[in-house]
């Protein structure tokens, strides 16, 4: 990556705080894209301090999408609404930011610089409620919300525009991305970090159900070395990718370790909403083995010590 000019759309969100962070750690000169610098002065300062340039721009302007594609050697789509219920609860918001605001994406990429590398950040919510697991990527698909049929249908367009005009693209299903970087305030995804939240303000760690739903959780170091070698990896290109850990846990022993690691909190369970049990997977362990062999990726971060390092650099935080 060193020289590389790489543009991260998003890049002040969770994942892209991390991403961003490691790309410029490997040389890169990284150009981030956010809906809103104030909403992340503090971060935008820091990164602003290291080189990095930061400018407002949603993925729907395509005037600001053009100017910004033009030169870039990697673009990282990490952007868009996110939260499976929240698509149901607001279908038009991620209509219009996630199928919408990806074609604006590639039309820029279409006019403007067609040799630029694409990695879009897909979801396992594509998968559905699985057949068996672990689930590998040529699963059939079984979507139960729209959020999952949007980034499915982004998948669509990304292989349109590769056929028809050479966009180069990798595609990676992200599980259930933990760890630093994720704010307190953000509900709709990201259940280890929420849980860690409450944890250590010592509140309920409200789980649905019985919690013995089983989930593939993994450390975001591990995703963003996946995303870097599907940016850089000839074989990667045109591939859908799962990037996930691999192993499953449930839900309540998940909760039951961040209370035990955290020292504080307790887990109270509660029905389930009825959009959220109507649109629940079920149990989701996916199968890497894809990765592993095609790129030679694979995770090196296992659950506890990840859970460990997240809750301190949460603790940390609480204190500042």
């Amino acid at each position: 990556m060193t020289g590389s000019q790489v543009l991260v759309i998003g890049g002040l969100g969770f994942i892209g705080v991390n991403l961003v962070a490691k790309l410029r750690e490997l040389g890169a000169r990284v150009t981030i894209m956010t809906p809103s610098r104030d909403r992340h002065s503090g971060t935008t300062s820091d990164f602003e301090r290291d080189g990095i340039a930061v400018v407002d721009g949603d993925l729907r302007d395509g005037e600001r999408l053009s100017s910004l594609v033009r030169g870039q050697h990697v673009v990282f789509n990490l952007s868009g609404q996110s939260g499976a219920v929240r698509s149901m609860e607001d279908p038009w918001t991620d209509l219009d930011v996630n199928l919408r605001g990806n074609l604006v994406l590639l039309e820029a990429l279409r006019a403007h610089n067609r040799d630029a590398k694409v990695v879009f950040a897909g979801s396992r919510l594509q998968y559905g409620h699985p057949d068996r697991l672990p689930v590998p990527e040529n699963a059939e698909k079984h979507p139960l919300c729209l959020h999952a049929i949007h980034k499915q249908t982004v998948e669509q367009y990304l292989e349109l525009y590769a056929r028809l005009f050479g966009v180069r693209y990798s595609i990676a299903r992200i599980t259930n991305p933990y760890g630093p970087g994720q704010p307190r305030s953000r509900t709709a995804y990201g259940v280890i970090n929420r849980l860690i939240h409450q944890a250590i303000a010592d509140r309920p760690l409200t789980i649905y159900g019985d919690g013995a739903q089983r989930r593939d959780y993994i450390h975001v170091d591990d995703v963003v070395e996946a995303l870097i070698v599907m940016s850089t990896s000839p074989n990667a290109d045109g591939r859908a990718y799962n990037v996930a850990s691999g192993t499953g846990i449930s839900m309540i022993d998940l909760a039951r370790t961040i209370v035990e690691i955290a020292g504080a909190g307790h887990i109270e369970h509660v029905e389930w909403p009825e959009l959220a049990k109507q649109i629940e997977t079920g149990d989701f362990v996916a199968d890497i083995s894809r990765i592993r062999s095609e790129l030679g990726w694979e995770p090196h971060i296992p659950l506890a010590a990840g859970l460990d390092k997240t809750v301190a650099f949460y603790r940390s935080a609480a204190l500042l």
